[in-house]
């Protein structure tokens, strides 16, 4: 679809020139005067308004103030063989785009025009990216109603305005970036970037050239001057995951920070200052770390001045079938698939398990489902071994051991296991196990929840 450009000239010749030049690259409109402007603009929505100033009737400032009082403003270019300084300062006051004078040189209104365009693109693209964050990070959609993730975004909700630096602990998968992104949407810093920093995946050296920048010649293969994490940041948050994994020469320096709000580029000795509130994630036990001598104590100190614990998926179970529906009709969506559902027992197993990898491990068995079992209905005999008792096979086998049920169990897993494999195909299930389809139907009758439809 072409954009939308509106001449406004008493001038027919004028009119009918510009319209000539673009009319393969926009959708043209043309007027006369600025009364019929003013219909044109009520009536469509344009992104380019190009006007003349001294016309017959309403001068051309008169069409940038109808336009830019519109909801959906278009971008408005003025002309006029009358250029001056003061004329070009009002249609600017005025909020018009830029200025041209007459005659106008069409390759330069066609440049100002794409590069006007293209300027409003990346602006509306970037409200819409602010608007869904401010969305996706809005406390009320963080998933889940436990006591104690109320308690963690209370807390939240307290720290977001401030400026203190937060401490976020917590087992890996629990979702301490989530809250940390939350923190800074949630802030008068939520314009400005989140800058994230995952410290367990970079060398010292590179974590150091990472935050901190270079400048040409800091060392070998510094060709020219880079900007680190901390100038990105600016204005903004950044944001340390796994922070206990920073060695020691990097947390003097994250310290001084701390202290006076400055750095170093490497190979430089100039203080550069910057605005950053700093938040960090770990899972490891800092405090502890302390007392072994591997974790600075000023810097925990400096780190903690409010301290965050996300709790474990296995302290929060209420929130397991909310979270599970969440990521099951998410995924489906995304991957244009129907949500599978569970039943009740296997529901109840999943409730029950530990979850080790916490969301994340949950959000991976969602997209597992979503994607073998395609809008079916998901039976605990569908469920890993895992979710049933033990972390493994053989941890499932000796629980069934020990289970009276055991024999029955393991039937009722095999049939289950046929019938899948089978597509619902009596038959071919009764083949697979090695019984006959009469055995297999009086085994259906006393287990009806093990059906999948198909009566073949």
């Amino acid at each position: 679809m072409l954009p939308s450009l509106l001449i406004v000239d008493d001038e027919k010749h004028t009119r009918e020139g510009l319209q000539e030049a673009f009319e393969e690259s926009y959708d043209i409109y043309l007027a006369e005067n600025a009364d019929e402007a003013f219909n044109l603009l009520n009536s469509e929505a344009f992104d380019v308004v190009l006007t003349d100033l001294r016309m017959a009737g309403k001068s051309g400032m008169k069409v940038i103030d109808k336009a830019l009082s519109l909801p959906r403003k278009p971008i408005v270019i003025m002309m006029t063989a009358y250029g001056s300084v003061e004329t070009a300062v009002e249609a600017m006051k005025r909020g018009a785009y830029d200025f041209l004078t007459k005659p106008v040189n069409l390759e330069k209104l066609e440049l100002l025009i794409q590069r006007a365009l293209k300027s409003r693109n990346l602006e509306t693209e970037n409200r819409d990216l602010h608007q869904r964050l401010d969305e996706k990070f809005r406390f009320e959609n963080i998933v889940g109603n436990s006591p104690r993730l109320k308690e963690v975004l209370e807390r939240v909700k307290l720290v977001a305005p401030t400026r203190a630096t937060v401490l976020i602990e917590g087992e890996t998968g629990s979702g301490k970036e989530l809250i940390a992104q939350a923190i800074h949407q949630n802030s008068d810093r939520n314009r400005a970037p989140f800058v994230a920093v995952h410290c367990a995946s970079l060398h010292t050296s590179l974590l150091e050239s990472e935050l901190f920048g270079y400048e040409k010649g800091a060392f070998t293969g510094a060709t020219e001057r880079r900007m680190g994490r901390f100038e990105a940041a600016d204005g903004g948050t950044l944001f340390f995951d796994e922070i206990g994994e920073v060695e020691a020469s990097t947390q003097v320096k994250l310290l001084r920070f701390l202290e006076s709000r400055t750095f170093e580029r490497l190979g430089s000795v100039k203080p550069i200052s910057v605005d950053v509130r700093m938040l960090a994630a770990t899972n490891r036990d800092l405090a502890a770390m302390v007392r072994e001598g591997t974790f600075r104590e000023d810097l925990y100190y400096r780190l903690s001045v409010v301290r965050i614990t996300m709790p474990g998926l296995r302290e929060r179970r209420d929130d397991i079938p909310v979270l599970l529906d969440h990521f099951i009709k998410r995924l489906a969506r995304e991957n244009q698939l129907s949500p599978p559902e569970f039943d009740k027992e296997a529901m109840q197993a999943l409730c029950a398990y530990n979850w080790p990898g916490n969301i994340r491990e949950l959000r991976n068995f969602a997209e597992n489902a979503v994607i073998l079992h395609r809008g079916g209905r998901v039976t605990k005999y569908d469920l890993d071994a895992r979710f049933l008792g033990g972390e493994n096979a053989a941890d499932a086998v000796a629980a069934l051991t020990r289970n009276p049920l055991s024999v029955e169990e393991n039937e009722k897993r095999l049939m289950r296991s046929a019938l899948v494999e089978a597509k619902g195909n009596r038959t071919k299930a009764a083949q697979l196990l090695g019984i006959s389809r009469r055995t297999l139907h009086r085994k259906l009758q006393t287990w009806p929840e093990l059906d999948v439809t198909d009566r073949a």
